[in-house]
């Protein structure tokens, strides 16, 4: 889980109990293990030299799973994002049982206390992650980026590289950074707005104790390191789907864009943070105006969040456009192999693709199977995140019982009324007949129950 951190280990019994739930593993068999270690020694035999480019890594300190390492030149006008991917498909055999597993888990799931990780770490923090402790193999994707931001899939190649450093964005300044790397991202967020793209980076929560012992969500923005390096990322998935699409093959990601009653919710939402949202303002140029560093605006990204359908996989049909709403671009992802199953094969068949070369069958099928996997994952790790939030909510709100809040209502449902507090980050729902979305309540908290994540609120007025 990137979106709420528990560094002092405040919600350690509750984390338990929701690994249990949702059946989170925590180890891998054995026969995994095994060929893990046999994958790690093997020796990359099919990828051209260039360690002599100077990639480095841009990822959260503590982090050991290292899916890109970049480096930048320029080329007339246009710069050449060269962006390496851990080449995961080096290291796992079709159908053995680093495959199976893979194929059992979907994703990396991740929770504040940790991670339960796609690969056993001997790859996914070893031989596959692209360390700077040694040569690595990769897949080299050389993205041309264009003055208006626009990007084009120049090749791809299997590649020996090295990592030169291995930056953290909690540290990392401008100097350590290659030449054209804020150019670059000036022109992807050019052209995001441009296309009319809503991609937005929420802040990352983390749970508190304030001086009166209780807990609290604290925010923090993304810092600039983090979403330039989300810009590189996001160029080359826009790139790789182009050329995927182009040669009419490929698994995509799409997403629908908030529909009128998400809308109404957020409007609602706007209104308990005292958030000025005029009603001629769409939603995409209202978020333009946000201020991560502020925490009510911090909240409400959050909250835009959460809000659309969620976004799914698709596989390439003829006579469909996918589309992602977000992305305001037809999208695919390719970056992040090691943490999830269908980039590895979405980077092998634009490799295939790049080079002129037929996408072979074995990976044409498993596009066709993969969005059931991705979506089934996608569907525990969003269970998972919501249930980790219910539970630093009703930490939050421990020993809170008989205060009254002020709160919005956002939405009516067959389970009452969904409403926003106006002070702090929680949803929750409460009986409130003949309210309407966008009626102020006030509610006096019940129950904050951390043993079954249930906060229970009654209406006052």
């Amino acid at each position: 889980m990137k979106a709420l951190r528990d560094p002092n280990s405040l919600l350690a019994d509750g984390l338990v109990a929701i690994r249990a739930q949702y059946k989170v593993p925590a180890t891998f068999p054995p026969e995994v293990e095994a060929a893990a270690k046999l994958a790690a020694a093997r020796v990359p035999s099919e990828h051209v030299d260039r360690t002599a480019m100077p990639f480095v890594t841009l990822d959260p300190a503590s982090s050991t799973d290292l899916d890109q390492a970049f480096a930048i030149e320029a080329s007339g006008g246009d710069l050449l994002l060269h962006y390496a991917i851990a080449d995961v498909a080096w290291f796992v055999a079709d159908d053995g049982p680093l495959d199976t597993e893979a194929w059992a888990r979907g994703t990396t799931c991740y929770l504040p206390d940790g991670k339960a990780s796609q690969y056993p770490r001997l790859l996914s923090e070893n031989a596959a992650s692209l360390l700077p402790d040694g040569d690595r193999p990769a897949v080299v994707f050389t993205v041309r980026v264009d003055p208006a931001g626009a990007v084009k899939l120049d090749s791809a190649e299997r590649a020996l590289i090295r990592s030169r450093a291995k930056l953290a964005y909690e540290t990392v300044q401008d100097t350590d950074l290659p030449t054209g790397f804020a150019e670059l991202n000036t022109r992807i967020k050019a052209a995001e707005a441009q296309r009319g793209a809503s991609r937005i980076d929420p802040p990352e929560q983390e749970v508190e104790r304030d001086a009166a012992g209780h807990y609290r969500l604290a925010l923090r923005p993304q810092l600039p390191s983090e979403t330039s390096n989300a810009a590189m990322s996001l160029a080359t998935n826009l790139a790789v789907a182009d050329a995927l699409y182009a040669a009419r093959t490929g698994l995509f990601r799409v997403m629908a864009a908030p529909d009128e009653r998400a809308v109404l919710r957020l409007r609602g939402t706007a209104k308990a943070f005292s958030l000025d949202w005029p009603e001629d303002l769409s939603l995409s140029d209202f978020q333009e105006r946000l201020d991560p560093a502020k925490p009510l605006d911090a909240a409400f990204m959050l909250a835009v969040r959460r809000s659309g359908n969620g976004a799914s996989y698709v596989p390439y049909r003829d006579g469909v456009k996918p589309w992602h709403a977000a992305m305001a671009a037809t999208y695919a992802h390719a970056t992040a192999p090691l943490r999830r199953l269908a980039d590895r094969y979405v980077v092998m068949a634009a490799l295939a693709v790049a080079n002129g070369k037929p996408v072979p069958d074995s990976i044409a099928a498993a596009f066709e199977r993969l969005p059931k996997v991705m979506d089934r994952a996608d569907a525990r790790d969003s269970a998972v995140e919501r249930a980790v939030i219910d539970l630093a909510e009703c930490a939050m709100l421990a020993g809170r019982e008989g205060e009254a809040f002020s709160a919005v209502v956002t939405d009516i449902g067959e389970n009452g009324a969904r409403i926003q507090l106006c002070d702090l980050p929680v949803v929750a729902r409460v009986i409130a007949h003949g309210a309407l979305p966008g009626t102020p309540v006030r509610l006096r908290l019940t129950k904050a129950d951390l043993a079954t994540r249930q906060l229970t609120f009654e209406r006052i007025s």
